[in-house]
């Protein structure tokens, strides 16, 4: 048998595609990024390694969310492979040029940006930065919606919106500022608002206060057409839960009754956007956009550069755009970091002298002198971060800001000496995993376990039992089962949620709880990880298996007070769900978390911590076999490579 043809003209070249194979198969590159590498070759025989080992390093950086890569920073990305694998020493010093931007122009399959023709190829040289072409063109689209969105200022009546505002926002003691009334007042002035604040700030209350501005101040507000939207079937269910709930404590005014009703349900993206089925393209387009005035997305952390670019172009250019979420938050589990990078001067202001003046006039409230900047971004002119949090009070607070603030001896201190008992450490001992698992199912102090779901189980009513008595144990059980939650940072090894779940069960099996035989049993709790528009689930969505009345066992799903179930033939794509990685959990809140944490892992950061940290709500417990682990991982910070915030400012208007 004849060797395969070499697809590489150079043979270092055809030996690097070589070297990428081998590498897939030991799993430091993903067998996709090695494929890419191929494909490459084929598109162009003579491409030179130098191309080769920057299509490699691309590809990976995609694989873990970055949109692109700096050429300065290629060859350092590509050692950190080559410290994990093996490659030939008469390779090893060809793959690192002084000019990338030269050996990656000579490459047929690069296109240079702002060169013509364009002619199509997979790979984007833009600047200082290397795209695939598909985050290329999402970029693009991005800035550009955005940059005109920025230039259409609405007129507002100051006047009278001044007048609505002190109607809707108490006021406040003291000399601190309003944030939240100034946020509402900077949704009047333009087509996009960023809404950001970590958690218990008020960011879903301001935003009902917000909608219902809008609605008072609005030409026609009966025909005034809102929708409300998430990433996720869970976090869109809480969005709406939490707007009615701050929409029931609005004062009584002219034009506001029954919003809720007119606002209408929340949806996920791609139920709005008319998602097709094993496509990545939608219903809603440019061509065929959305039919509303405000379109409000809650967790917009968790929305990537693909689904921006999605909603950017379906949205009516006189549409308003209200994005909400933690800037601070772990980004997208796809590629993008949209809000981190929107949110970038945040914490800053950098607001315009006329932007505080018009704020002022309108809201009341007078803009620190320290967040006005006349040199300050078009963007920036758009944004506002709450500041302060109405939840944490506590030592979950003060973890969390010691987390956010990377102050990692503080955050050791809060853990071994917590001020009240909602936070606690499980002390690093040999049992570390027994006691885990114990308090998984028991809880601790006034906090919830697993035991309260699954007693209620044993609970199930009798055949003759009526449906809505049926019903309302199902909710019981749906409840009881979201009051506590593990999360954890990966998803292998004995710390990693495979393990997590596999011995929560057996302990709850063990005490006569459960009856885990085969893979489907009564009370497993079930996490989706696909969306089945046809079944009506959707990623991130959390049931639980029951006995039905008449159909023996099915999935159930609680919506709002409404309950839906599926058949459990029907679910292929779902994970048991006593533990959930940490990017699972956004958009949800626990009564209880417990996070935990393996004793070394590259995935661990700030932001994976805080988000876990941050997703309890009244008791929060750590479980870490190495605290040197924690350390590290609230000194690294995330930062995802992308031209985005670059591109939108090289737009700017002044």
């Amino acid at each position: 048998m004849r060797p395969p043809r070499p697809l590489a003209t150079d043979p270092r070249s055809q030996q690097l595609l070589e070297v990428f194979g081998l590498w897939a198969e030991q799993g430091v590159l993903r067998r996709l990024d090695a494929a890419l590498a191929r494909f490459i070759a084929e598109l162009c025989p003579n491409v030179s390694p130098h191309a080769l080992v920057a299509v490699v390093v691309l590809a990976d950086l995609e694989g873990r969310g970055h949109t692109c890569v700096l050429l300065d920073t290629l060859s350092q990305h590509f050692a950190a492979l080559r410290e994990r694998a093996a490659m030939p020493a008469e390779i090893a010093d060809v793959v690192s040029p002084q000019d990338w931007a030269r050996a990656l122009g000579a490459c047929a399959a690069v296109f240079k940006e702002g060169t013509t023709p364009d002619t199509g190829a997979p790979l984007v040289l833009s600047a200082d930065r290397l795209y695939l072409r598909r985050y290329w063109r999402d970029e693009l689209r991005v800035a550009t919606q955005v940059h005109q969105r920025l230039r259409q200022e609405t007129s507002v009546g100051a006047q009278a919106a001044a007048a609505v505002l002190s109607q809707l926002f108490a006021p406040q003691n003291g000399d601190a500022v309003d944030w939240q009334r100034l946020a509402a007042a900077l949704a009047l002035r333009g087509r996009l608002t960023i809404l950001t604040g970590g958690p218990g700030t008020g960011k879903t209350y301001t935003a009902a206060r917000l909608l219902a501005l809008l609605y008072a101040t609005a030409e026609n507000p009966t025909g005034l057409r809102v929708a409300l939207a998430a990433p996720t079937g869970k976090a869109a269910a809480r969005l709406k839960q939490s707007i009615d709930q701050a929409l029931q404590t609005l004062p009584a005014m002219p034009g506001l009754d029954g919003l809720s009703q007119r606002i209408g349900p929340a949806r996920t993206l791609h139920s709005l956007l008319g998602a097709r089925p094993d496509t990545r393209r939608f219903a809603r387009n440019a061509a065929h956009p959305l039919e509303v005035d405000v379109l409000l997305i809650d967790e917009a952390s968790m929305v990537h550069l693909e689904m921006m670019a999605a909603v950017l172009d379906a949205l009516p250019p006189a549409a308003r755009l209200i994005l909400l979420g933690d800037k601070d938050q772990l980004a997208s589990v796809e590629a993008g970091a949209v809000l981190g990078e929107l949110c970038a001067d945040a914490e800053g202001g950098h607001y315009w002298p006329n932007t505080a003046q018009a704020l002022e006039q309108i809201s009341g409230q007078r803009i620190p002198p320290s967040l006005i900047a006349a040199g300050g971004s078009a963007l920036a002119q758009h944004v506002v971060m709450l500041r302060h949090s109405h939840r944490f009070g506590g030592s979950i607070g003060l973890l969390a800001r010691a987390v956010h603030a990377g102050d990692a001896d503080r955050a050791m201190e809060l853990l071994r000496n917590p001020p009240d008992s909602d936070v606690r450490q499980l002390p690093v001992t040999p049992d570390l995993a027994a006691q885990l698992v114990s308090l998984a199912v028991n809880g601790r102090d006034q906090a919830s376990g697993f035991a309260r779901y699954a007693d209620l189980l044993q609970h199930c009513p009798s055949a003759s039992s009526t449906a809505a008595q049926w019903d309302d144990w199902a909710r019981g059980v749906l409840a009881a089962f979201d009051q506590c939650r593990v999360l954890c940072a990966v998803r292998d090894g004995p710390w990693g949620l495979n393990a997590m779940n596999v011995a929560i069960a057996a302990r709850l099996d063990a005490l006569g709880f459960l009856r885990c035989r085969g893979a489907w049993y009564t009370g497993r709790p079930v996490l989706v990880t696909r969306n089945d528009h046809d079944l009506g689930v959707l990623n991130g969505d959390v049931g639980i298996v029951l006995p039905t009345p008449r159909d023996g066992l099915r999935v159930v799903f609680a919506n709002g007070q409404s309950l839906r179930s599926v058949s459990i033939s029907r679910l292929t794509d779902v994970q048991t769900a006593f533990a959930m990685t940490v990017h699972q959990s956004q958009g949800s809140e626990f009564a209880h978390t417990v996070l935990v944490l393996p004793e070394r892992s590259a995935a661990l950061s700030r932001e994976l911590i805080y988000t876990g940290l941050t997703r309890a709500r009244s008791a929060f417990t750590l479980a870490c076999a190495d605290m040197t682990t924690l350390r590290e991982g609230i000194l690294r910070v995330t930062r995802r490579s992308s031209g985005l915030l670059a591109r939108i400012q090289t737009l700017d208007i002044p």
